[in-house]
């Protein structure tokens, strides 16, 4: 995980292939609500091992979940991470706001928090 400027959103958090990433507002701990279809739409973003942070991520916020399938779902002070599966290429951020399974979705900041321009 590491950070990168996507549009008028700022710096926020990206996976390793340089797609951003989002938290969801249903999740009120680090264990994930996202499972089944929600999990197709909005792709964990899951580890096998510690997750490191690069970029203005910072290491401490980084931590991990086991969900409801027993894979490893990285965390980020205290959410648990997400991609967005209409994020075709780096830089996209088509998931910024919408309210899918039951909730809001967000881009992530380093600082941990949501990233929210409306």
């Amino acid at each position: 995980m590491k950070t990168a400027t996507v549009g008028n959103l700022g710096t926020v958090l990206v996976d390793g292939k340089g797609r951003t990433l989002y938290l969801f507002e249903a999740d009120k701990s680090t264990s994930s609500t996202c499972n089944g279809g929600c999990a197709t739409a909005w792709p964990p973003l899951l580890t096998t091992g510690q997750p490191s942070a690069g970029g203005s991520a910072q290491s401490t916020l980084l931590g991990t979940t086991k969900r409801d399938d027993g894979k490893t779902q990285v965390t980020y002070h205290g959410h648990p991470v997400y991609g967005y599966a209409g994020d075709t290429k780096p830089g996209d951020a088509n998931g910024q706001g919408l309210n899918q399974f039951g909730a809001k979705w967000y881009v992530l900041g380093a600082d941990g928090n949501k990233v929210d321009k409306s």
